[in-house]
């Protein structure tokens, strides 16, 4: 599987979250509302969930394994970076 497609897009507005992207994998399956968030570290990736009745949040779509889900933050936050690049960013 490989991914063909990484868009981001800047939140331009006070708060940790920072900017939403969608990835799209062999040009056939596409995930969005993933976030890029500001944190206590740095910038992390945040993927789609949604509310439990408990209060909680739990993922919709999420890696299975810790080296694909550092494979998509680095895809992200590098698009994300060559926003500033681009001169679109604040």
């Amino acid at each position: 599987m490989q991914i063909t497609d990484v868009r981001v897009r800047k939140i331009d507005k006070e708060g940790r979250l920072k900017g939403m992207a969608s990835v799209t994998f062999d040009d056939l399956f596409v995930v969005h509302d993933i976030k890029i968030v500001d944190g206590d570290h740095g910038l992390f990736i945040a993927m789609p969930s949604r509310r439990s009745k408990e209060g909680g949040y739990r993922d919709i779509a999420h890696p299975i394994n810790p080296e694909m889900r550092q494979m998509l933050q680095d895809l992200i936050l590098e698009e994300y970076g060559k926003l500033d690049e681009e001169g679109t960013g604040p």
